[in-house]
């Protein structure tokens, strides 16, 4: 099976060819191509590749499929002696990656 790790808004992510990954959003139309240059780890059956910290040659092509939101999330801070309420939501913006290919050069 071959795989990668790659590195997208400071954090990483395992791609696998022809499975999707969500992260963080980009700025890229739905349906354009995206290259992915920041690979980490590149894994061929056996052969293992390691990176000090980015492999060079490595590319990974990927398709824009939507941008999505994720789950609501409530943050509550309270202080009972002080009054203090304070109540806050948040969702994440979120972009969903179909990976094409994983190359090395």
């Amino acid at each position: 099976m071959k795989y990668a790790i790659v590195e997208s808004g400071g954090k990483q992510y395992r791609a696998v060819e022809g499975s999707t990954i969500e992260v963080d959003r980009l700025s890229v139309e739905a349906g354009q191509q995206v290259p992915l240059e920041s690979v980490l780890l590149l894994v061929d059956g056996e052969k293992i590749s390691v990176g000090a910290p980015f492999l060079q040659g490595a590319k990974i092509s990927a398709t824009v499929v939507d941008h999505t939101k994720g789950p609501k999330l409530t943050v509550f801070k309270y202080s009972p002696k002080k009054r203090i309420r304070v109540k806050n939501g948040h969702r994440q913006q979120y972009t969903l990656l179909k990976i094409n290919s994983i190359e090395m050069e």
